[in-house]
């Protein structure tokens, strides 16, 4: 078997289904297993999660050579970001958790292992990718809700601190208090203490909602759903141009009947053309 067949036999490993489904399914089941691990469990359960925490990671290990060895470039396999990050796992993961000094940061990395399914399944990686593009645009609406949380901080803090020294005593106890009231954890009790010494502090509480529970969190929810939107509309159309070429190239392959009396027709006019010098060279 040459390096072509084998790489064929890689990428077909690496496209299949029912193989995408495996990792998966494996994913998941390294996550349950570290979840448990947090149990008490016999000597030999704890040999037996052992064993197939390694068998885990050798799983891993020849998961991510395949799709290594499926690229065509090898180059280009560390060009795309999610092949990089689940290197990373995967090798950070084959530390040792029998080694003290680092049993935690092993079991910890073993906890990462099940974002491997942002990079396996799409839909998942369009989620995570739009949030991160929305960040800039979240940003400026973020500063903006700080800047209205700094204001009442401050107001709640003058007016309420001798109510209740506890929730406005000073202006980041405050911001923490007013974190509580857009969350509506008990809001209305902090609302009626401040309301026994001024009535019209409900005022207060309102229009801070509704700047924030309300107005800044449904802005934030509109700029994720629009990139969502984008990102949906792009992948869509690397689709369709992956799924065009594909057609193309299975086109070109496979020679029409046109094509056939073409190439049919330009033989025969090279043996016309042959046939001439052959007399000529016979008579001589």
């Amino acid at each position: 078997m040459n390096a072509l067949s084998l790489q064929a036999q890689f990428i077909r490993i690496r496209s299949n289904k029912l193989f995408e489904i495996f990792v998966i399914s494996v994913i998941v089941f390294s996550a349950l297993l570290v979840g448990a691990k947090t149990y008490e469990m016999s000597p030999t359960m704890h040999n037996l999660t052992q064993f197939l925490d390694w068998f885990i990671s050798a799983f891993f290990l020849t998961e991510i050579t395949i799709r290594f060895l499926a690229e065509e470039r090898k180059r280009n396999f560390f060009t795309n970001f999610w092949n990089i990050f689940d290197t990373l796992i995967v090798i950070v993961s084959l530390i040792p958790a029998e080694d003290a000094d680092l049993a935690v940061i092993a079991r910890l990395v073993r906890v990462f292992r099940v974002l491997r399914m942002i990079s396996i399944i799409p839909e998942l990686r369009i989620l995570l990718v739009s949030l991160v593009k929305a960040l800039p645009q979240l940003g400026y609406v973020m500063l903006l809700m700080f800047i209205i949380f700094y204001i009442y901080a401050a107001v709640g803090s003058t007016l309420f601190g001798t109510i209740n020294p506890t929730l406005w005593g000073d202006i980041t106890i405050s911001l923490l208090t007013l974190f509580r009231v857009m969350t509506f954890e008990d809001w209305t009790d902090v609302m009626y203490e401040t309301m026994e010494v001024y009535p019209l502090s409900w005022i207060f509480y309102l229009t801070f909602i509704f700047f924030t529970a309300f107005a800044f969190l449904n802005m934030v929810i509109g700029i994720v759903v629009n990139v969502m939107e984008q990102e949906n509309e792009l992948a869509r159309k690397e689709k369709a141009a992956l799924e065009a070429a594909e057609h193309e190239q299975e086109h070109e392959e496979e020679p029409t009947l046109s094509d056939i009396l073409k190439h049919i027709k330009s033989l025969q006019q090279q043996v016309e053309q042959l046939s001439p010098q052959s007399a000529q060279l016979e008579k001589k």
